[in-house]
C-alpha cells in the first residue's frame, strides 16, 4: 500500500488555511500578548527612572517625548486596547454568545477597527488634556 500523505505536511499549517478575520485576529490576540511584556518593561523603566532621581526621570521623560517614543508609546497603546478588545471577545464565547460565523467575522473585524479608533481617542485626548 502506498503512502498518499508522504508529500504533505504532517499538520496543516498557515500555508495551508486560507486567512480569514477570526484567524488573523487570533494571531494579532497572540502578538500583541507578547508586545505587552515589551510594554512592561518600559513601565518598569519609567518606575526606575522615577525612583533613580530627577535627571534620569527626565532623560527618560525626554526620551519617550521624541519621535521614536511617541511611536513606540502609540504601538504600545494600541497592543494594549487591542489585546483588551480581544479579550472581551474571547470572555463572550467563554459565555457560550458568538459563535456564529458571521457574526464572529463582524466582532473580529470591529475589534482591529475598535482598537484603532480607540487609540486615536485616547491619544487625542491625552493631547488635549495636556496643553
Amino acid at each position: 500500500m502506498a503512502n498518499l500523505t508522504h508529500n504533505r505536511p504532517l499538520s496543516p499549517h498557515l500555508q495551508i488555511y486560507k486567512p480569514i478575520p477570526t484567524m488573523i485576529m487570533s494571531i494579532m490576540h497572540r502578538i500583541t500578548g507578547g508586545a505587552l511584556y515589551f510594554g512592561t518593561l518600559l513601565v518598569l523603566w519609567w518606575l526606575v527612572a522615577a525612583a533613580s532621581g530627577e535627571a534620569y526621570f527626565n532623560w527618560v521623560n525626554w526620551f519617550m517625548g521624541t519621535l521614536i517614543g511617541k511611536i513606540i508609546l502609540f504601538g504600545y497603546s494600541w497592543a494594549l486596547l487591542h489585546h483588551m478588545l480581544g479579550g472581551l471577545r474571547h470572555f463572550m464565547w467563554d459565555l457560550g454568545y458568538g459563535f456564529e460565523k458571521s457574526f464572529s467575522t463582524k466582532v473580529a473585524k470591529a475589534t482591529l477597527v475598535g482598537s484603532i479608533c480607540l487609540t486615536v481617542l485616547v491619544w487625542v485626548i491625552g493631547y488635549v488634556v495636556r496643553f
